[in-house]
């Protein structure tokens, strides 16, 4: 049964030289990109981009070293797509946090290899009416993997009423040591900093990663820069409907509790940019209306 899906996949979507499917392990499967500007993967769960490296370059997208691969799970690392409430469910906590879109079964629906030898990939995700989610709603997730990332997550409300959703694309970036990194981009904007409670603050200068971090920064849509002087380089983060960023390392407690980081110290390589409609900025969405959410991921020296 799975030989037989993997061989589909590849005879209809796999590109000679460039893009391949495999099992990754217990019936898990992976698309591999490897192009001319980049090497890649991404998981058919969650439509959910696991690594990208450009050519040249050290890895940009934080992927743990002992992340599980299994059905229905979240993966450790890479972008995992919070949809459609970001965090945990507003009124039942039974359900899981960040909504289902992680954990969920993507279809493929496209894939394409560009003029400038980058490769194009699309994903839907057809959901009906239940318990956890009241709409009819299809999502799909494009993306441009080459010397840029590029990733636009669409909500096409089908049903008969609004519905309001919470997103992130929760991005778990490589830094060479967290301490030693600034990000710059949120001077002077609120955040809602979960770590004290939820105390609504304002930030003050760039900001330097010294201790565990969960903020929400909010009504704000600009580009956000992380800045890595150890490797010399710049990750840039560019958005578009995306109202609030959450900022997010979990530090060595938490990071030990977590057990999913590799070594006790895994938090010093990651650091949590996510770009993001969340708490305050959640999207109230009109039948027949249609949300995107798009990220550009690029590099400078």
């Amino acid at each position: 049964m799975l030989n037989a899906q993997l061989l589909k996949l590849n005879q209809s979507f796999g590109i000679q030289g460039q893009l391949s499917f495999r099992d990754a392990g217990d019936g898990f499967i992976v698309m591999d990109i490897q192009n001319d500007q980049c090497v890649a993967s991404v998981a058919l769960q969650g439509a959910h981009v696991m690594t990208w490296q450009p050519k040249d370059e050290a890895p940009v997208i934080w992927m743990s070293p002992v992340a599980k691969l299994a059905a229905a799970k979240s993966i450790r690392g890479g972008v995992p797509i919070c949809w459609p409430w970001f965090g945990p469910h507003v009124s039942d906590s039974n359900l899981p946090a960040h909504g289902f879109a992680r954990t969920s079964a993507w279809d493929v629906i496209s894939t394409s290899k560009l003029e400038n030898g980058a490769c194009q990939i699309s994903f839907c995700l057809q959901h009906q009416p239940n318990t956890s989610w009241p709409y009819a709603t299809r999502v799909e997730m494009h993306m441009m993997i080459g010397a840029e990332l590029e990733m636009t997550l669409q909500t096409y409300n089908l049903s008969d009423s609004p519905m309001v959703i919470g997103q992130a694309l929760h991005t778990y970036f490589c830094v060479d040591d967290v301490r030693n990194i600034v990000i710059h981009g949120l001077e002077d904007c609120d955040y809602i900093d979960k770590v004290s409670g939820s105390v609504r603050k304002q930030q003050q200068g760039s900001i330097v990663v010294a201790e565990e971090v969960d903020r929400i920064y909010l009504d704000q849509g600009q580009d956000v820069v992380i800045e890595d002087f150890n490797l010399q380089r710049r990750i840039h983060i560019h958005k578009e409907n995306s109202h609030a960023t959450i900022v997010w390392n979990p530090w060595l407690e938490k990071c030990k509790s977590m057990g999913d980081f590799g070594a006790d110290d895994g938090y010093l390589g990651m650091v949590c940019v996510e770009s993001a409609n969340a708490d305050e900025d959640v999207v109230t969405l009109a039948v027949g209306d249609t949300h995107r959410l798009s990220v550009r991921y690029s590099l400078t020296a």
